[in-house]
């Protein structure tokens, strides 16, 4: 078990909308300290106020986490403002919903620099600063997708398969040295985020999450857990955790599956329009945490609840074989 959460400093990068800006509300909730790292400087601010709103305290450190040296720069202000850092989250990512063959060499590059090589960037700068102190936890925001791709994402899936990779070969650096610092990876299913109006598409329709669709909230409920616990990999949300159940079992059959249903999925019936987005440069809205699919969304996993409470499910489990044993026996 690590320190409370509101003893802790946390970095969150991409903390300016979707995922990071609800994990950053849940620890300004919880009244942590908290670097916020992202391109849009005018969201951060907005972002800073929610947090001491609510009675914690925030750095707004603007970056872009591709630049190696951007990210070395705000971890040490980081380091100047608290002292240190507890908890470092890898959350920031640009998309691209396209066929492969229509992409651009730039745009895999930019998917790679910011997908992986900036959780790349923030995995060692974190660890620089937590290997001295034999203490931290590091989490990396992941999807089902990296171990099941899906079509029209194939830079996405690409660079989520790589951070799974890379996090799985330091890890066991760390456990050789029999480092205390520890690397979590949150595996998601589709979440309302902006992701889906701010990335860059040449489909047809306007493009959403593969149904079901989860609200920002309950990663951000994983997160807290995973600052606690530091659990070496959790699949969040029922549907992640039946997609890859099923990419271990039936592969072949995923392939097919995805082949006739992954385009009409991935799209609303409504057309795509020209519009600007995020993935060269930042856009200078602020869009907060959700999506438009506020409507569809879940806010509550039973699975994720089942994962956080264990002894309550013990308890569960426990009292189910009991009445199973007194009716076994009362016949």
């Amino acid at each position: 078990m690590r320190a409370p959460i509101h003893e802790q400093v946390f970095v969150v990068t991409g903390a300016s909308s979707g995922i990071g800006r609800a994990v950053a509300r849940a620890l300004g909730a919880c009244h942590a300290k908290v670097g916020l790292i992202a391109r849009s400087v005018r969201a951060l601010e907005n972002a800073k106020l929610e947090i001491e709103s609510n009675g914690g305290e925030a750095l707004v450190l603007p970056c872009d986490v591709s630049d190696a040296d951007e990210v070395e720069s705000v971890a040490s202000a980081v380091v100047a403002r608290w002292g240190r850092i507890d908890t470092w989250v890898n959350d920031a990512m640009v998309s691209v919903f396209s066929p492969a063959l229509e992409m651009t060499p730039q745009e895999y590059g930019r998917v790679t620099a910011v997908n992986y090589l900036g959780t790349v960037f923030g995995t060692l700068a974190a660890l620089r600063r937590m290997r001295p102190r034999d203490s931290g936890t590091i989490i990396q925001i992941g999807s089902a997708l990296a171990y099941r791709s899906i079509p029209l994402q194939g830079a996405t899936c690409a660079s989520k398969a790589a951070v799974r990779a890379f996090t799985d070969s330091v890890r066991c650096e760390l456990l050789h040295e029999r480092s205390r610092v520890r690397l979590s990876m949150l595996q998601l299913p589709a979440v309302n985020t902006p992701q889906f109006d701010v990335g860059r598409s040449r489909l047809p329709r306007r493009v959403q999450p593969v149904p079901p669709i989860y609200q920002p909230e309950v990663v951000a409920d994983a997160v807290l857990y995973a600052a606690l616990r530091a659990p070496r990999e959790m699949w969040v949300g029922e549907s992640a955790v039946k997609t890859l159940v099923g990419q271990k079992l039936v592969p072949a059959l995923l392939d097919r599956l995805l082949g006739r249903t992954g385009y009409a999925r991935q799209q609303t019936e409504e057309p795509e329009s020209r519009r600007k987005d995020d993935v060269f440069a930042p856009l200078p809205e602020d869009r907060g945490a959700h999506g438009r699919f506020d409507a569809r969304a879940r806010r509550f996993s039973p699975e994720l609840w089942a994962r956080t409470h264990p002894a309550v499910m013990a308890s569960v489990s426990a009292l189910a074989l009991t009445a199973i044993g007194w009716r076994a026996l009362s016949r």
